[in-house]
């Protein structure tokens, strides 16, 4: 969920207004999927994580009160402005440090669990930034890779019932042509398991995630359209009145708005 940059990488700027807004949606949709995935892999007391591209504060601050005050939280991004409440004397396991994970060398290794979420997809390297990630964990830890697939299911609306639906995925269009413009493979959460295994990795599986409807939903995707609403209309793909008749639909609770899926992979590094 880290920064991505202007005409290459990420699209939607973690310094834009909207960026909290966006943090609070996908932790609410995918928090409790992520979690219960890295629980069930044993993150308990005394582990040493690494949290690649954080963005927000709320999975770095979960895996501080499993490892507890034996384990180590290393929390990095390039953009760290929404990670310092997490900075201090009083932030336990937690250190966060500016890092680029496409270009910088790991920050250190022997990890029991490094943990990405959104953020490979984004990367021209993604394949190399993956191959250093899974060289800072342990013999016997686990590198866990999530990240979406928005051509697995591309619609904002599968149950396009209507021209607020059909608006709606548009836009939806429109916002998927801008990713693939700055080299965002739109499947590219489906490779995920081969990427892990050419890494050397063992005992690779992956699940999907795919909120159908919900008021976070609703959330994400207007927060992600006012973020991008100026590029959207630059580009011709939409017009500010059509912007405006979007949201303003997803103001109310009869629009039924996906998320792209989100894919989590895991995998274990050989003793």
């Amino acid at each position: 969920m880290g920064r991505m940059t202007s005409e290459t990488g990420y699209l939607l700027d973690n310094r834009q207004r909207e960026a909290g807004r966006r943090f609070d949606a996908l932790a609410e949709l995918f928090d409790p999927w992520t979690l219960g995935h890295l629980d069930q892999l044993g993150l308990a007391a005394g582990w040493r994580c690494w949290e690649v591209g954080a963005g927000g504060p709320s999975v770095p601050s979960a895996l501080a009160e499993r490892v507890g005050p034996t384990g180590r939280v290393l929390v990095t991004d390039i953009d760290t402005s929404w990670l310092t409440r997490l900075s201090g004397p009083d932030t336990g396991p937690i250190e966060v440090r500016r890092h680029d994970v496409a270009r910088d060398e790991p920050p250190g290794d022997g990890f029991d669990l490094v943990h990405v979420r959104l953020v490979l997809v984004h990367l021209p390297d993604r394949a190399e930034a993956l191959r250093r990630m899974a060289g800072a964990v342990r013999p016997g830890g686990w590198l866990v890779v999530e990240d979406a697939d928005p051509a697995l299911q591309p619609l904002a609306c599968p149950d396009e019932r209507g021209p607020a639906e059909e608006l709606a995925n548009r836009i939806r269009r429109g916002f998927r042509a801008l990713l693939a413009e700055r080299g965002v493979d739109l499947a590219f959460g489906r490779t995920l398991p081969a990427l892990l295994r050419g890494a050397g990795l063992h005992d690779v599986r992956a699940e999907g995630c795919f909120p159908l409807t919900s008021p976070a939903c609703r959330e994400l995707e207007a927060a992600t359209v006012r973020q991008l609403r100026g590029r959207l209309v630059a580009g011709g793909l939409a017009t500010e009145q059509e912007i405006e008749r979007h949201l303003d639909h997803l103001r109310g609770e009869g629009m039924d708005v996906t998320t792209a899926p989100l894919i989590t992979c895991w995998g274990r590094r050989p003793r």
